[in-house]
């Protein structure tokens, strides 16, 4: 969680420093595309650490390890592979089957 807050506080001074102003378009373009991915990324981060904030304070609840939807114990695999998991394996594929079929439509 930490390294992920400072790498977002990088990203902000780092694009604070850039020179906008670089008089050859090709590397303006250049700059903007590296900033987006930028942008990007620290947003994967800040969605990620509000994630961790959830499961911590799922912990802190005695919820943590539960599915949202089924209230089934999510196993102890999925959460070693991911532990901000808050679906089991069965409602997360439905929950994404449910998703690409309103997608389709």
């Amino acid at each position: 969680r930490t390294e992920l807050l400072q790498e977002s506080d990088n990203t902000i001074s780092h694009l604070q420093e850039e020179n906008w102003q670089e008089p050859d378009i090709n590397d303006r373009a250049t700059l903007e595309t590296d900033a987006a991915l930028e942008l990007r990324t620290r947003d994967r981060y800040r969605k990620l650490v509000n994630k961790i904030d959830k499961a911590l304070a799922r912990i802190a609840d005695g919820t943590y390890g539960y599915c949202d939807d089924t209230g089934e114990e999510i196993g102890v695999s999925r959460l070693e592979a991911r532990p901000i998991a808050t679906l089991t394996i069965e409602a997360q594929e439905k929950h994404e089957r449910l998703e690409k079929q309103h997608r389709d439509d």
